[in-house]
């Protein structure tokens, strides 16, 4: 078995990343694709690597040669064949100049773009099977030829962009590009079939076109190979080279490169996101449905101005519309606002750091919290107030991330106290339609707003309602000049038309938003009472769709949490670096409960195993 790179093209798509070098010099996370091949290949036993170069070949070569010698190569010999009009022609040219070395011995075929888990290839030569595409079920980010694929693994269809159907992906499967060809395939179809092609078509095209044809000629010429999506990457532009470092990162680096992506995981449909709180059981697939069938006209379609994305608000909540604004999920919301905040601002800390981070223009002042339980009352709040000649105060309901509640007539006690020290109160109920159904309560609120001026009241509807995608908050008070204030700190088309509709039709959805909460609510309580049944385990009370959690046992949280990513593909948050709480706790979102119980197996196998 042999090993064949075809490594001759130009990168352009990469920029200043091969301005200096091929492609496959490219560097993920510090050793460049051609590397992390070639020790893939000696690890998997290949004693001949022939690499087809063009675009600034003498560059690779010397590389090549300053990173490898006989003893790290372990007796694999690497060859080179050039291919001088690289400029002017596609791989498929670039394979057919490498036609001898594909008649001398089965070989494994791969392009210099990729990066891989070298049991890829391990797999791949211990399989019995002569002739394999290594294939992927296809997702939402991959682009290039897809295949069909029978019962039996045979590839009975490939598919290029123009017979793309995204109606039918769940069929899909995308060509990884890495391919083994036994020696008689190559030399009684694919080298006839790769001449043939050329001279009816010319040199600038694809490799893989050939292939198709064959397949379509005899559908048991080529069987597919199928791999997990998190196995590989393939790297066109820089956007690609960001995604791959994530994706093969060492374990430690991998969770600080998730947490700093702030969301974006559908990006790695493997990983189980628990870190990002969303609602599970909304919005339903009726309401998504309407959504969908509005999908063209939205898209092509401006959003309307402020007025009109406040009445729509305003009718969801019973708000008059210039007393709420509409914001670009809560966090422009935040900013827009945070800047109007003077004096000092009491908080309880941890908290939702976006708060103190956006208040520039105010002194930020603790609240005395309760350092085992993390709970504080009202008179604390009052106390820290008093003390410090506070101005405002923020308070998130159910707590970030402690998930510490207030009741309603702790609430309004703290509002009249405030009141006639007036002072203002900030807060964010982003949670608190999760509450237990009994407890559960609002202040948005039109007589609410109107009895305690001093009140803003801040809510994430990404979070609540489970459209994180959408980006839509809404900020309430009755100062219409504070309103307004808002209103002009924001961009005049802050909410695209997707999140202007969900607004437009929620109404008729109420009811089964109601029912959602309270399943969540009740699935808090089956979930926390798992995770407290694992030993070293301290869970938090919690009205919110969190969990926060204390681990006393040997690991270290940090451990368990990249422990959690790398081998279960869980990903949850790691609260050691958050002010406030220290090096034991964690907070875990809760989403439906076969995810929840996936995250409860693989805590145990973290912590008991």
């Amino acid at each position: 078995m042999q090993a064949l790179m075809l490594a001759a093209g130009m990168g352009k798509r990469l920029g200043r990343y091969t301005q200096n070098g091929t492609k496959c010099m490219v560097q993920v996370n510090g050793k460049a694709l051609i590397e992390y091949a070639i020790e893939a290949l000696v690890n998997a036993g290949i004693k001949k690597f022939t690499l087809v170069t063009g675009y600034r070949s003498d560059i690779l070569k010397s590389f090549l040669s300053s990173k490898f010698n006989d003893k790290n190569l372990n007796g694999m010999k690497i060859e080179y064949i050039e291919n001088p009009v690289y400029d002017k022609t596609n791989n498929i040219y670039s394979l057919w100049l490498a036609k001898d070395v594909l008649s001398s011995d089965d070989t494994i075929l791969l392009e210099s773009d990729l990066i891989f888990d070298s049991k890829v290839l391990n797999d791949l030569i211990s399989n019995p099977e002569k002739n394999l595409a290594v294939v992927s079920h296809f997702e939402p980010w991959m682009d290039g030829t897809c295949t069909l694929l029978d019962k039996e693994k045979n590839i009975v269809g490939m598919l290029d962009k123009a017979h793309f159907n995204w109606n039918d992906i769940s069929d899909y499967y995308k060509t990884v590009n890495i391919y083994k060809l036994s020696k008689a395939f190559s030399e009684k179809y694919y080298i006839p079939f790769l001449e043939a092609y050329q001279k009816s078509f010319g040199k600038n095209e694809y490799y893989e076109t050939v292939l198709k044809v064959l397949t379509l000629l005899d559908t048991k010429t080529l069987k597919g190979f199928t791999v997990r999506g998190d196995q590989w990457y393939e790297i066109d532009d820089p956007a690609d080279l960001a995604i791959a470092e994530t994706r093969f990162a060492p374990v430690q680096e991998k969770l600080r490169l998730m947490e700093n992506n702030y969301g974006g995981y559908w990006r790695f449909p493997q990983i189980k996101d628990f870190c990002y709180l969303v609602n599970p059981f909304f919005p339903p697939t009726k309401l998504v449905d309407e959504l969908k069938s509005s999908f063209q006209t939205l898209l092509t379609a401006y959003p309307s101005g402020a007025r009109q994305q406040n009445l729509l608000a305003g009718k969801i909540f019973n708000i008059l519309p210039e007393h709420i604004v509409v914001g670009n999920g809560a966090a422009e919301l935040i900013k827009s606002f945070g800047g109007m905040v003077t004096g000092k601002t009491a908080i309880p800390f941890p908290t939702f750091n976006e708060y103190p981070a956006r208040f520039c223009n105010s002194e930020t002042v603790e609240i005395s919290v309760n350092k085992e339980s993390f709970e504080y009352s009202v008179n604390d709040i009052l106390n820290t107030v008093d003390e410090n000649k506070a101005s405002n105060v923020l308070l998130i309901n159910p707590d970030n991330p402690t998930g510490h509640f207030l009741k309603k007539e702790d609430l309004f006690h703290l509002l009249d106290e405030l009141k006639s020290r007036n002072v203002q109160l900030i807060f964010d109920e982003s949670f608190i339609d999760f509450a237990e159904k009994e407890i559960r309560y609002t202040l948005i609120d039109e007589e609410i707003i109107e009895k305690y001026p001093n009140l803003v009241v801040i809510k994430s509807i990404s979070k609540s309602y489970g459209v994180p995608g959408l980006r839509l908050g809404v900020l309430v008070s009755s100062k219409t000049e504070l309103i307004q204030e808002v209103q002009k700190n924001n961009s005049i088309w802050n909410i695209n038309s997707f999140a202007e509709y969900f607004l437009q039709i929620y109404d008729k959805y109420k009811s089964t938003y109601k029912d959602a909460c309270d399943k969540l609510a009740a699935e808090r309580i089956r979930f926390a009472n798992k995770i407290a049944e694992i030993k070293g385990i301290q869970v938090f009370p919690s009205q919110a769709n969190y969990i926060m959690c204390k681990y006393t046992g040997k690991k270290s949280v940090t451990e368990i949490t990249e422990n959690l990513l790398q081998e279960h593909n869980l990903l949850v948050k790691n609260l050691t670096q958050k002010y406030g709480c220290g090096e034991q706790y964690m907070r875990l979102a809760v989403l439906a409960p076969e995810d929840n119980d996936l995250l409860v197996e693989g805590l145990k196998a973290e912590i008991e195993g």
